[in-house]
């Protein structure tokens, strides 16, 4: 297969690049890119966004007039490409770019201007890089109030949690029990693709390299999803309740519910290792967003699971509007988050973030913890998790719910796997499974609470 130039591809990524500029995130941008092209798009967009503080302190460098705003995403993405170490040959780099912009009526007339700046770039290299390096916001590639509140609150690990947000998070499957085991499923993979894996955890595997899901065995009939391994923890934590355990010995039904539950991989879990335990369970799949909840259907249907859960398109902080009144045995409250432990999958959280997020998000958090509790049987429990590394929206937010609620109690030391405590997942070791010796890098920086409320007297 010929590769696409780089010149077809560069208007998609700077596309992409201004609408991360304008406050928006790249999935919207990358679903309206050409198929044949989005894999290559994302990956350059993403190498974009990895340089994006770097880009923004050279490019003012590099001539002295002034570059409109779209002449500006140009040249950033232009810049970003030709850091060290980079993807093409520097030279190659700088055609292209011109190249592209040669094909755009509005970029046209200016293509010599870039030619000029990129080739000043590649021959003062090293004293533009040096000139700009030593501002911690582009060192580091994250904006100041989020270094500064790492370092705060992460002072022994705070650099090595931001060098770790600028690598690519590998990929990360989730093997359906009801079809394979995580060894038999790892054998099968190799056999049909030629992929090499490790087991993380009891149904975890982390591949060498990504691959499309068209080419995983199995994918389309359910035997396989992709899910990083820090959210695979949640099934695990709400399973080993003691009153889920005594309900499954006595064969009583089981009420399940998923608050912030799309696109939906945690409800499938939830499933899956039920139908594993046989358990006679009824899951509720909670999502605010329409558009998000079809994303919770489409998985559920795609793993054969749709029969066992209800999806339902409510406000989880108004339970009046969709409660019916029973008591759930369990709740997994995946909260709406600042997303700051999984900025290895989508490099462009930090800059789409602002200061004053974490606080709101913090407060809706707290509603959604507030507004479910009582929705929780007697000896039930709530397994409470953000993809986010900030203590505002961890273990601060558990401090504060544990004073508030006086029948709430701990099952658990709080759970921090993610690459916030390198090499190390902490909690109790009763809840957690075997994850293998692979774990730091199959974790994003997660954050779970186990609580169990107080049986009635």
């Amino acid at each position: 297969m010929t590769p696409t130039p780089l010149s077809e591809q560069f208007p998609w990524v700077a596309q992409t690049i201004q609408a991360v500029g304008n406050g928006r995130n790249t999935d919207a941008v990358l679903a309206k890119t050409p198929s044949a092209l989005r894999g290559g798009v994302q990956a350059l967009a993403f190498h974009v966004l990895r340089q994006w503080a770097w880009a923004h302190a050279v490019v003012p460098r590099l001539a002295s007039k002034k570059p409109d705003a779209e002449l500006k995403v140009w040249l950033v993405c232009g810049v970003a490409l030709l850091r060290e170490p980079r993807r093409y040959d520097p030279h190659t780099v700088v055609d292209q770019v011109v190249q592209a912009c040669k094909q755009n009526h509005r970029l046209k007339a200016k293509a010599p201007f870039v030619n000029a700046c990129l080739r000043r770039l590649v021959r003062e290299y090293d004293a533009l890089d040096q000139a700009v390096c030593n501002e911690p916001e582009v060192r580091f590639n994250h904006p100041t109030w989020w270094i500064e509140k790492l370092q705060a609150q992460y002072p022994d690990h705070w650099e090595e949690a931001l060098h770790c947000n600028q690598t690519a998070a590998p990929m990360v499957l989730r093997v359906n029990p009801a079809h394979h085991s995580a060894q038999s499923y790892q054998a099968l993979l190799l056999s049909e693709t030629a992929v090499q894996s490790v087991t993380v955890g009891p149904h975890g595997l982390l591949l060498a390299k990504p691959l499309p899901v068209t080419q995983l065995p199995g994918f389309g009939a359910g035997h396989v999803s992709v899910q990083d391994a820090s959210p695979q923890l949640a099934a695990a934590l709400v399973w080993q309740s003691p009153l889920l355990r005594e309900k499954v010995a006595a064969s009583a039904p089981v009420a399940l519910l998923d608050a912030c539950a799309a696109p939906g991989g945690k409800t499938a879990h939830l499933l899956e290792m039920g139908q594993r335990i046989k358990a006679d369970q009824r899951v509720t799949a909670l999502e605010l967003s329409p558009k998000r909840a079809v994303r919770i259907t489409d998985t559920l249907t795609r793993l054969n699971l749709a029969a066992f859960a209800d999806v339902v398109v409510a406000d989880g902080k108004h339970t009046a509007g969709w409660w019916a009144g029973k008591p759930f045995d369990a709740i997994l409250l995946d909260a709406p988050c600042t997303a700051s432990g999984i900025v290895r999958r989508h490099p462009d959280v930090p800059w789409l973030r602002r200061a004053a997020d974490v606080a709101q998000l913090a407060q809706d958090q707290q509603q959604l913890l507030s507004a479910l509790w009582p929705l929780l049987a007697p000896g039930g429990r709530l397994v409470y998790c953000t993809c986010s590394s900030f203590k505002e929206e961890g273990a601060w937010q558990i401090d504060a719910f544990l004073n508030a609620q006086p029948d709430a109690m701990t099952a658990s030391d709080l759970v921090a796997p993610g690459h916030i405590l390198p090499g190390n997942v902490s909690g109790n070791p009763n809840l957690l499974p075997d994850l293998g010796e692979n774990a730091f890098m199959a974790f994003d920086g997660f954050f779970y609470a186990v609580l169990d409320k107080r049986a009635a007297s």
